[in-house]
C-alpha cells in the first residue's frame, strides 16, 4: 500500500518517547495511532506507514467500519506525527528552521486543515487497520506579510480484507515565525 512510489532516502522505525507526546492532547481512549514508521523521500518531503486500531468509537455507537470521523482523527495523527518525526530528524522542505519545542508549540492552535476530501471504497475495519500519509508539496508564502506554509498530502487506509479508504488534504501552517 504505496500512496506513490518517491524514492526512500531514510527510514525511521516507531520513536517511542516521541508518539507518546504526539498524541498526549488527544483523550486516552482516542489515542488511535499505535505505530509509525517515518521515511525522508529524496525531493525534501516525507511520508508515514501507520497501524491503528479503534476499539470503540468515541462518539457513536458502533457502525462496524471506520467512518468519516475516525479517518479524520486518525489522520490527524499520523500528521501530527508525522511533521513532529520530520522536524526531528530534519526531513521536510520549510521546516528547516523548526525544533521539536517550535513543534510543541504550533501543534494544536497553528496546524490547521484547510480542505479535507475522503473517498470510501470498501469498508475498513476500524479494530485493526493500515494508514499511509505523505506530503505532496510544501510552499512557504507570506500573505500580507504573515509567514505562512501550505502544504498537500495524500492519505490511504486498509485493513486485512481489502477495506480501502483514501483521501487528500491541504494543511495551513499559520503563525509561523
Amino acid at each position: 500500500m504505496t500512496v506513490t512510489d518517491t524514492a526512500e532516502l531514510r527510514t525511521f522505525a516507531t520513536d517511542e518517547d516521541l508518539l507518546p507526546r504526539v498524541l498526549a492532547p488527544y483523550k486516552v481512549h482516542c489515542r488511535y495511532l499505535l505505530t509509525a514508521e517515518v521515511s525522508g523521500l529524496a525531493d525534501g518531503l516525507s511520508r508515514v506507514r501507520a497501524t491503528f486500531s479503534i476499539p470503540e468509537s468515541c462518539y457513536i455507537d458502533d457502525t462496524g467500519h471506520l467512518n468519516a470521523v475516525e479517518v479524520n482523527i486518525a489522520y490527524n495523527q499520523m500528521m501530527y506525527y508525522l511533521v513532529a518525526k520530520s522536524v526531528k530528524e530534519g526531513l521536510l522542505t520549510g521546516f528547516e528552521s523548526w525544533t521539536l519545542e517550535d513543534f510543541w508549540r504550533h501543534q494544536l492552535p497553528d496546524i490547521l486543515i484547510a480542505r479535507f476530501a475522503s473517498r470510501f471504497q470498501r469498508p475498513v475495519d476500524p479494530r485493526d487497520f493500515r494508514g499511509e500519509m505523505e506530503f505532496r508539496s510544501v510552499d512557504r508564502r507570506s500573505p500580507g506579510g504573515k509567514p505562512l506554509v501550505m502544504a498537500t498530502t495524500a492519505y490511504r487506509y486498509g485493513d486485512a480484507q481489502g477495506g480501502r479508504c483514501d483521501g487528500e488534504a491541504t494543511l495551513a501552517f499559520v503563525n509561523i515565525t
